[in-house]
């Protein structure tokens, strides 16, 4: 079965590879002959997985490196990485022609477009349990591809620009990000909806590439969304419905072909990044205790360079969790702490320092006394700040949380990034970069 679904991914990498800077698909001859069917449907939804999760371009390594350089997270090994250093550096040193951020805008904008292919050729599938399965599918990497461009640009696109009757023709208009992560959210909640409907098909379980608990991991995006968009309630309700169970797992799953990405690029060669420390690269008032469990989960022991092992990136085939559980958890606790719920914040928050490595999916525990600092809002949201650091170390949400939690700029290299050249070049409704 690898080999099946290996063999259509690499077709759907191939039927999807090209587009033009409006994020359009390929010729309108192409598009017909894949949704013709179910199959080419299911086609382009394993060529979603891959083109997320597979090789240098992908957002599995652009995002964590992106952000991870941004917030020093990570150092660059090897300063003849021209795009990496350059992150690293920061400020006006990113500029719109580095290839990591125009990758991940790129293959963002590229992922939502063929999502937007299987969206809306839903009625292709009469069997409403493969309807279901696509569509939850489809707006799993929408929504991921959305979120992403909202945590690292102040506006961007949520359709192709077709309409003659748009500004500047037409070209793809923007919008801010907050209108950005409210459609992740929204066509969330709509795949929720309907994969509730029936359960899911099992010649669609047999066809898609495996790892992917759908009906939890909508919850968790609509969760991880919603709270970066201020709707606490919102969060609240999605992450109240996530199996936080440590047998639940939703996963990129990789082999000798479909490799892990940053380990392939960058910790399997120890020529491009690695962790800039062994201590989270948090502030010192920030620091865990070495009796953390997590700092022998994420890193290895001894060496200079403090090699990551992460777990999530320790060789090609390392799976690569799609949410963490106990990002569920800390959404809780900061939804209920920005509402100055206290008491429920800070039980959701001793669930994460206490939780020992069997009750967690992949082994993260930390193990350590409950919280015991001050009962303010400010004090307990500082904390959880902390503790999203070091829960979800590498995910790439660490600039979107420096930022919202109103941390020291000091903290991040920038703010914001400025739009690719790619994009300047062609869609003249590109807004001005920011100024960091």
């Amino acid at each position: 079965m690898k080999k099946i679904i290996n063999t259509v991914v690499l077709i759907a990498v191939f039927l999807f590879a090209s587009c033009n800077q409006e994020f359009t698909n390929p010729s309108s001859a192409t598009q017909t002959q894949v949704v013709s069917d179910v199959i080419g449907l299911i086609t382009v939804a394993n060529g979603l997985s891959f083109k997320y999760s597979i090789s240098r371009q992908s957002p599995n390594y652009t995002l964590p490196t992106t952000s991870g350089l941004l917030t020093k997270e990570l150092l660059v090994l090897n300063a003849g990485n021209t795009d990496e250093q350059n992150l690293f550096l920061g400020g006006a040193s990113v500029l719109g022609n580095n290839g990591v951020i125009s990758n991940l805008w790129n293959q963002c904008n590229l992922l939502r477009s063929n999502a937007d292919l299987i969206l809306s050729n839903l009625n292709i599938a009469s069997d409403q349990g493969m309807k279901g399965a696509l569509q939850a599918h489809a707006s799993i990497f929408k929504a991921m591809a959305l979120g992403n461009l909202a945590m690292f640009w102040q506006q961007a696109p949520i359709t192709n620009g077709t309409s003659a009757t748009q500004p500047n023709g037409s070209s793809a208009p923007f919008v801010p990000r907050l209108s950005v992560l409210n459609e992740a959210v929204a066509v969330l909640e709509s795949a929720r909806t309907e994969l509730a409907k029936a359960p899911i098909s099992s010649a669609f379980s047999a066809s898609i590439a495996p790892g992917i608990d759908y009906a939890n991991t909508i919850n968790a995006l609509i969760a991880r969304y919603a709270l970066m968009a201020g709707d606490n309630d919102k969060a609240l309700a999605a992450a109240n419905l996530v199996s936080l169970a440590a047998t639940v797992k939703s996963e990129f799953r990789h082999d000798d072909l479909t490799r892990n990405a940053l380990f392939e690029s960058s910790f399997g060669n120890r020529n491009v990044s690695e962790p800039f420390n062994n201590k989270f690269s948090l502030p010192l008032a920030l620091e865990t205790p070495l009796s953390d469990g997590r700092i022998a989960f994420f890193f290895s022991a001894g060496g200079s360079l403090n090699l990551g092992r992460a777990s999530f990136f320790t060789s090609n085939s390392s799976a690569l969790p799609i949410y963490r559980a106990g990002e569920v958890t800390l959404v809780k606790a900061e939804a209920f702490a920005r509402k100055n719920d206290l008491a429920n914040a800070t039980t959701e928050l001793n669930k994460i320092l206490q939780k020992l490595p069997a009750g967690d999916s992949y082994g993260i525990g930390a193990n350590q006394p409950a919280y015991s600092g001050a009962n303010t809002q400010a004090a307990i949201l500082t904390e959880i700040y902390k503790q999203r650091c070091i829960e979800l170390y590498m995910t790439g949400m660490r600039l979107e949380d420096s930022r919202r939690f109103g941390r020291p700029a000091s903290e991040r290299s920038r703010d914001f990034l400025p739009y690719p050249f790619s994009e300047r070049d062609n869609n003249p409704n590109t807004p001005a970069d920011p100024a960091n």
